[in-house]
């Protein structure tokens, strides 16, 4: 049972840190509240912004000893709910554990504090030739990005969070702080501890410190842009693209109402209808033209009503800018309305019969609107839809959608959630995909976190 805090918890837990970096003022209550789903805001009783691995033990400690929910906060971009204190309690800040501590350019590793913003450390990687491939848009921070084991458009090739996460400085829930993982290349050493904290959004300890793997960055970039007739014509043309070889860094599909939006709102001239953005790296424009040809070859032969390769840098920046822009087109189009986010990934094998589906069940609603686009290249799905905040029916077409969107992704081998994490939003699915697994996640959660505190509410269906 967790309890709510008294005046003696604010007195000690100010102690702990600093009066100033202690509060419960009604302004920084309500900045903590929520994120970017329209899931209702639940304000925290205090919030804490710690400077260091000692102060965050420190506060769990208390926490543990007192019963107090625990809630940490990275940017607050998730889509999911997974951030917000639905418990009240102690929500911890890290947005002054924000530094980059050393960059090792020989070992091709970085080690950051997390409230690092990912966008912001590959600025300043840049003249290291190095950069952190996880992309997921937002300006995400990496502890959240490791929470949540983000990923985004480049994941067909360079893969998610998971796959650069080496070792972690993470505080537990009673206020022991543990360090997993190495800087090693690779390791048979042991239980797989570090891959568990990835993805747990917070709910088996607090991380305080990562040391991440690094990329190269290629020389030559090239992008295309190819138009087809159909969406079942563009998703196969993925499947044969991703079978070739090539390895393409992104394939992003988008349907044509967000063409028409990005015509609209960014003045491009593309046609409207369904169209794959595609991002090619490589160390020589040679190599890169001879891939592109390929991409152009199977692109043709899937009825490609247009094929524009060899953008310059500047158009590719643009176009990129303008696919992370959707979600602020579609409010700007929509300004009277609300929406969720469904996000699934299935094989990619059946990414056309999944995003057919997808697509083909919400323009059967007449109460919402739907923009449908993903990450093609690894089977992940976005099915933005929304109605008028006061519509009744409204949503609940969108919640029977839901459900029958994450249902089929399920019934086809995939995930209730490709890369936006469970939270409160999709952990009603998590029977459904995990079965009895499901009950190991808890009892690993009672092993680490025996009285429940962090990011209570979470993750398992009440």
């Amino acid at each position: 049972m967790l309890n709510h805090m008294n005046e003696e918890d604010h007195r000690q837990l100010s102690a702990l840190v600093s009066p100033e970096r202690c509060s419960s003022g009604e302004s920084n209550l309500r900045l903590h509240a929520r994120d970017q789903s329209r899931h209702p805001a639940i304000k925290p009783e205090v919030v804490i912004w710690p400077e260091s691995s000692a102060e965050v033990a420190a506060v769990l400690r208390y926490a543990h000893q007192r019963r107090l929910p625990v809630t940490g906060w990275g940017a607050g971009s998730s889509l999911e709910g997974n951030p917000i204190p639905v418990r009240g309690g102690i929500v911890l800040s890290f947005a002054r554990m924000n530094r980059i501590l050393e960059v090792r350019e020989t070992d091709f590793q970085v080690d950051v504090q997390p409230g690092v913003i990912y966008k912001e450390m590959n600025h300043q990687l840049r003249h290291t030739g190095l950069f952190f491939p996880p992309d997921p848009g937002a300006g995400a921070t990496i502890g959240g990005m490791i929470a949540n084991n983000a990923s985004g458009t480049r994941t067909v090739r360079y893969g998610s969070t998971k796959d650069y996460v080496q070792r972690l400085t993470v505080a537990l829930a009673g206020g022991e702080v543990i360090e997993i993982g190495n800087r090693a290349s690779k390791s048979s050493s042991g239980f797989d501890l570090l891959h568990l904290f990835v993805g747990s959004e917070g709910m088996l300890g607090l991380v305080t410190q990562a040391t991440l793997r690094l990329a190269a960055i290629q020389e030559e970039i090239a992008w295309a842009v190819a138009a087809f007739p159909t969406v079942q014509a563009a998703s196969q043309a993925v499947q044969y693209i991703i079978r070739s070889g090539i390895d393409p860094a992104a394939v992003e599909l988008m349907a044509p109402e967000c063409v028409e939006l990005m015509n609209r709102f960014k003045n491009f001239g593309l046609a409207v209808s369904p169209t794959l953005f595609i991002e090619m790296h490589g160390p020589t424009r040679q190599q890169l033209a001879e891939s592109m040809e390929i991409v152009r070859e199977i692109c043709e032969q899937e009825q490609s009503q247009e094929f524009r390769p060899g953008l310059d840098r500047a158009e590719k920046d643009r176009l990129l800018e303008a696919r992370y822009a959707m979600a602020e087109m579609i409010q700007q189009a929509h300004p009277e309305q609300s929406r969720i986010v469904i996000d699934v990934a299935v094989p990619i094998s059946a990414y056309t019969e999944m995003i057919q589906f997808a697509r083909q069940a919400a323009l059967r609603e007449a109460e919402i609107t739907a923009y449908t686009f993903g990450h093609a290249g690894d089977g992940n799905i976005h099915l933005v839809v929304g109605t008028e905040k006061k519509n009744a029916k409204g949503w609940q077409a969108i919640d029977a959608l839901n459900h029958r969107v994450v249902t089929k992704a399920l019934a086809l081998g995939g995930t209730a959630t490709g890369e936006h994490g469970v939270g409160i939003g999709k952990r009603k699915f998590m029977p459904a995909e995990h079965g009895a697994s499901l009950e190991w996640m808890k009892k690993i959660k009672q092993l680490f976190d025996p009285h429940g505190i962090l990011n209570p509410g979470k993750m398992f269906p009440e």
